[in-house]
């Protein structure tokens, strides 16, 4: 699933996330959209339709690229574990540096008041979860997987740590003392994210 935008509309997009993340689907109106990113109301009806349309568009937008990143992996030379450690490095800097999305995404998931929008973002991690699969079978059928892996408990054992590490940001921050935003973005990146490739290969590798 694509999405090609102008200049303005991915403009419309970024103002509508940052609002979307602090007010609310709800909370957050066409004309608070349109006055923070100085335009027109009507403008931001042309380009999209509605408020949940917006929202849509910014979905794919934001999620999107993971699966362009996912399809160039699938194609690289590597070894099964090292694309799995790609891929997981891949998941987290993505969510990382999208955590306005996925704030909103997991308000409206927990709500379920807006269904609309959720099969988009349903079937944008149905061809992720794809990929995730053929690299596991790939390890499989070399002999390095073990057979009865829960390949969809994958993407939520790495997603779960992630999420509950971001979610728990104070207490963390003060017991690994990490004091300034570099810190914490460093330990995502190196730290947690080997915990995480560790945790993941301990479920796939058979155990000697």
């Amino acid at each position: 699933m694509k999405i090609d935008l102008n200049e303005k509309q991915i403009q419309i997009l970024e103002v509508a996330e940052t609002l979307f993340a602090e007010k609310g689907f709800d909370g957050t109106s066409i004309r608070d959209i349109s006055k923070e990113a100085k335009i027109n109301i009507a403008m931001i009806s042309y380009y999209f339709g509605s408020k949940e349309k917006l929202l849509e568009s910014l979905i794919i937008f934001k999620t999107s690229g993971l699966k362009m990143q996912l399809e160039l992996l699938l194609e690289e030379n590597l070894e099964p574990v090292a694309k799995i450690n790609k891929l997981i490095e891949l998941y987290i800097n993505r969510i990382n540096c999208n955590r306005g999305i996925y704030r909103i995404l997991h308000f409206e998931l927990s709500s379920k008041k807006h269904e609309f929008h959720l099969e988009t973002f349903a079937e944008i991690k149905r061809v992720n979860l794809r990929s995730l699969e053929l690299i596991i079978n790939e390890g499989q059928a070399k002999g390095v997987f073990r057979k009865d892996v829960i390949v969809p408990l994958i993407t939520p054992t790495i997603l779960g740590t992630f999420f509950h590490f971001q979610m728990n940001k104070p207490f963390f921050e003060e017991l690994l003392d990490l004091k300034t935003e570099e810190l914490y973005n460093n330990y995502i990146q190196n730290d947690l994210t080997k915990h995480i490739q560790q945790t993941i290969k301990a479920l796939l590798i058979y155990e000697n």
